[in-house]
């Protein structure tokens, strides 16, 4: 059996991955809400591997007329290949036809790529360049080639950290590690990420909304993800809680709980520790201008600025924290 250690190799390069799909795209986006598996080939370098695919997600199913999709691999057929060791991934890809959807592919990519940077417990992702071969003949030419990326399965990510998911059903804040806690509020302030919370959602049976709980040691570890709803993100489709009472999702609020000042303090001094780096990671993006290149990173910028006056924001995230 192949270790998912083995089986994470896949995640550690940042390089775009050139891979080709081929199959019945037409029947399993007009039949999304089916989430049937359907046989698939993925062809990468010299290699073919047979699959299947089907479509996953809860709002962007609703929302995406391209839904994301789930590959499932043969584990006997990827055996000397970058998947070797995968069985089950997460393929995030564009949601609808228009370009910047697949800008916004890139920039939730990004965001991914900004938290691996600040912890290990972490969801870490694989950029991948798609070209997407219908043999029904009906999709469409903006679906056929976009950028997309691959999310490291949870039993790689518990293997690397030497955790298990918890499945509790709700948390309170004694049971989390409060340095990864207050990275995960000062890092979703970064980013203006307001979809996210420590609430089990209605149709869940295990805490949290867009957080996963992994337990270390006496200690559960937040683990946040799905960020197309972030500011930094700005989707077409993206739209604030109502009950925040903020206008758009690039308005930051901060809305982590209130902990110990010291905790929070060097949760922030690690996220503007590695501020040259997470700058780096917009700097590297494929398909944007250089002036697109330049709004993202004034946007990341305007954290950093107000950040040099660190009293100032450790008081702001105290008077608006939840209690």
């Amino acid at each position: 059996m192949v270790s998912p250690l083995f089986a994470a190799s896949l995640f550690e390069e940042n390089a775009a991955l050139e891979i080709e799909l081929t199959g019945p795209f037409w029947s399993l986006v007009d039949n999304k809400n089916d989430r049937n598996e359907l046989p698939f080939a993925l062809s990468y370098e010299t290699f073919e591997l047979d699959l299947t695919v089907r479509t996953r997600g809860n709002s962007r199913l609703r929302i995406c007329s391209f839904p994301p999709l789930r590959l499932n691999f043969n584990k006997a057929d990827s055996a000397g290949t970058v998947f070797e060791g995968q069985d089950k991934l997460k393929l995030v890809t564009r949601c609808m036809k228009d370009d910047r959807y697949e800008k916004d592919v890139l920039e939730e990519y990004a965001a991914y790529r900004i938290f691996s940077l600040l912890t290990d417990v972490s969801y870490r992702v694989r950029l991948v360049h798609l070209t997407f071969n219908d043999t029904d003949g009906r999709l469409k030419k903006a679906y056929r080639q976009s950028y997309g990326f691959l999310i490291e399965p949870d039993d790689q990510l518990l293997s690397r950290v030497g955790g298990s998911l918890s499945e509790l059903a709700g948390v309170s804040l004694r049971q989390l590690d409060e340095n990864q806690a207050a990275l995960v509020y000062v890092f979703q302030y970064l980013i203006a990420n307001t979809d996210w919370s420590f609430v089990t959602a209605e149709q869940d049976e295990h805490c949290c909304h867009n957080i996963e709980l992994i337990n270390m040691g006496t200690k559960h570890y937040p683990i946040p993800y799905d960020f197309d709803l972030a500011g930094l993100v700005n989707a077409a489709y993206a739209k604030p809680d109502p009950s925040l009472k903020i206008k758009k999702v690039s308005k930051r609020l901060y809305r982590g709980f209130c902990t110990d000042t010291e905790v929070l303090r060097e949760a922030l001094r690690r996220i503007t520790a590695k501020e040259k780096e997470i700058l780096q990671i917009i700097t590297a993006l494929p398909l944007y201008s250089e002036r697109e290149k330049e709004r993202r990173i004034e946007y990341l910028m305007a954290f950093f600025r107000n950040a040099q006056e660190e009293e100032k924001m450790i008081s702001s995230f105290e008077r608006y924290c939840h209690p």
